[in-house]
């Protein structure tokens, strides 16, 4: 039903200046995420992927098309109204983990809670960093943590104000085979016990494989739209 639908692109595309004229990294793309669903977005390097989480995510702003997140259309909010849905209803977790280095893993977490106004920031962070096996390392600076460790601080901010949708892009890129799956395991069991929407963009197959559909992009259109099961079959 619509109000399942917690995310929408209606026929996006976004162009950019080049010294050979316009250059389309993102062509009339549409399609919708169902509230709990979890999508991969994947495709060859340079097909759009990161630069159509940015505009679902209201990072970048379309040339064409617009997005509904949450019930909300991005392009009808000013710069500080996307900040605000943003900070209220999504969550992020990029290939580099982007946690402050001034900030123990706890402090980390607590953030966006405490930018909220959260009178139990401190908590809720440090039951989520128990859920992500770090309950031991709450007073730990990111130099002080593995790669790993960090990125699950990192899924930990993002999903510790149970946000509507969580965008994930290449979130195991620079982890090993053991600490990325991990990783993934973390994420899918996140997803699936708190009704948050994953978006994953990723190279892997066998992650993209676990989520409940695959969008496949080239040369920034949306070429095919599967369960992941079918998806397989067509590889």
């Amino acid at each position: 039903m619509t109000r399942d639908i917690v995310l929408e692109a209606r026929n996006l595309s976004k162009q950019v200046s080049s010294p050979e004229g316009p250059l389309t990294i993102v062509r009339d793309v549409s399609f919708a995420v169902r509230r709990g669903e979890s999508i991969a977005l994947v495709g060859p390097s340079g097909a759009g992927k990161s630069t159509l989480l940015a505009l679902l995510a209201g990072l970048d702003l379309p040339t064409s098309g617009d997005v509904l997140l949450a019930g909300e259309r991005l392009g009808a909010l000013d710069e500080d109204g996307r900040a605000r849905l943003r900070a209220e209803r999504v969550g992020f977790v990029f290939q580099s983990f982007h946690l402050l280095p001034s900030l123990t893993a706890l402090e980390n977490v607590m953030l966006p809670l405490e930018l909220a106004g959260r009178g139990d920031a401190r908590a809720a962070a440090s039951s989520m960093l128990e859920r992500v096996g770090l309950a031991a390392r709450v007073g730990h600076y990111p130099r002080q943590l593995s790669g790993g460790e960090q990125q699950r601080v990192a899924l930990a901010r993002a999903s510790v104000g149970v946000p509507a949708v969580l965008f994930a892009d290449e979130p195991t890129g620079n982890l090993d085979t053991a600490t990325g799956e991990r990783i993934a395991q973390l994420l899918f069991e996140l997803n699936r016990g708190s009704d948050t929407t994953l978006v994953l963009v990723t190279h892997e197959a066998t992650l993209a494989a676990r989520c409940a559909r695959v969008l496949s992009m080239d040369a920034g259109a949306l070429i095919r739209d599967v369960g992941a099961s079918a998806a397989r079959s067509h590889a």
